[in-house]
């Protein structure tokens, strides 16, 4: 195994190691979003609300709102039938959430529900300001350090119990119209104060339950002590009838379009993610170096050989030594037939000239030729003519080539 391979490994399990040890000593955070989401389980969201919803308006039915407007489901709802239009279905329209995020036609539709004998129950802390303007109502929200605040009911006969909640923002009513508002609840952070945060509004046939403790509702609060009751007192204000439920923007639909929002959200997938990402880096600069250094290219040395051959040639020519000339073609062919063809090259008779043909394959006639005049030329003892010179390396030609 590559040592920088060893390094790379080493060094991912010492970080995951690392990561191991401080997780587990390092115990999980408290998550204290206000998402008011029916589907979590933290502090302040509502799964143990959606579980106990029945439980808290006994009797009543209930109908979820979760894919559309309220303005739409509404809309949907309208009698043919009718002279007026009015709708098909009576009851209360229910929505718990942090803030007023309803749209300004949803909020007009909801006036024509209420004013046709039905109800609206919000909890929120801040109110759509087309409906705060309506009702002529004012929300005052006061940032203050986390302080205990106590909140109760105003009709003691419903209950005379004074609950704590922990708060850094009080959010209460500044302003009613006393002609048509009942006041239902107060709440108090201080000796000598009150305020009001549960309104019932008259708005034509119908009325407006105005309540600005949402956490109420939440987990954390329906799960301490008997905060639950403080609950079951607020909603039991819902005239009994129908309740429409309206979920929509709290079953998650805000989350993040990114296709790793779910690798995100577990916090083992998160950290194998980040520890992958982290591995890739650590091998890209591990390897970002060469391996092997560049070769540099020679370039080759030159062939001198073939021009020195040609001018020791010329020198032999113009000297007229043809024997000397002859003997170096013989020497130059003999040699070549032994290193190429592996041929015994003693005796050149018939047998060397059938192995010759065998091997290169060439016309019989010119091997015989060629043996013949190096045999006579070995055989002379006289000096040999240009003629002589010519005769033999054109034979030799037509061997080799």
């Amino acid at each position: 195994m590559d040592k920088s391979i060893k390094i790379y490994i080493g060094v991912l399990v010492f970080i995951f190691g690392l990561i191991l040890f401080a997780g587990k000593k390092q115990p999980k955070p408290i998550d204290w979003r206000p998402t008011f989401s029916v589907h979590d389980k933290i502090p302040y969201g509502l799964y143990v609300f959606d579980k106990e919803i029945k439980g808290l308006l006994k009797g009543q039915k209930i109908e979820r709102i979760t894919a559309v407007t309220p303005y739409e489901y509404l809309d949907s709802k309208y009698n043919p039938d009718t002279l007026v239009e009015d709708y098909r279905i009576k009851g209360t329209f229910l929505n718990i959430a942090a803030n007023g995020d309803i749209d300004e036609q949803s909020v007009k539709e909801l006036f024509y529900f209420v004013s046709r004998g039905n109800n609206a129950f919000l909890s929120m802390r801040s109110f759509p300001q087309i409906l705060l303007d309506s009702l002529k109502l004012d929300v005052q929200n006061d940032l203050k350090r986390p302080h205990k605040t106590l909140i109760w009911m105003a009709n003691r006969k419903v209950n005379d119990k004074k609950y704590i909640f922990t708060q850094s923002v009080e959010d209460y009513f500044s302003k009613i119209d006393t002609a048509n508002t009942t006041v239902l609840g107060y709440q108090s952070s201080a000796k000598n104060e009150k305020h009001i945060n549960f309104i019932k509004v008259q708005y034509h046939s119908g009325y407006f339950y105005l309540h600005t403790q949402p956490a109420t509702f939440t987990n954390y609060h329906l799960l301490k002590g008997n905060h639950y009751q403080y609950a079951e007192n607020a909603l039991s204000q819902i005239p009994k009838g129908a309740i429409f439920w309206y979920t929509k923007g709290q079953n998650n639909e805000s989350v993040s379009g990114s296709p790793l929002r779910y690798i995100f959200s577990q916090p083992g997938l998160k950290w194998a993610y980040l520890m992958s990402i982290f591995g890739i880096l650590i091998f890209i600069f591990f390897n970002a170096k060469r391996k092997q250094r560049i070769v540099p290219i020679v370039k080759p040395l030159a062939n001198l050989t073939v021009d020195f051959t040609k001018t020791i040639g010329n020198l032999y020519y113009q000297e007229g030594d043809h024997t000397n000339i002859i003997d170096k073609k013989i020497i130059f062919f003999l040699e070549k037939m032994r290193t190429e063809y592996l041929l015994d090259t003693t005796k050149l008779d018939d047998d060397f000239i059938k192995k010759l043909q065998l091997k290169t394959g060439k016309n019989i006639t010119d091997i015989q030729e060629l043996v013949f005049l190096i045999n006579e030329h070995r055989k002379s003892y006289h000096g040999s003519l240009e003629e002589d010179l010519i005769r033999i390396n054109n034979a030799i030609e037509k061997v080799i080539h």
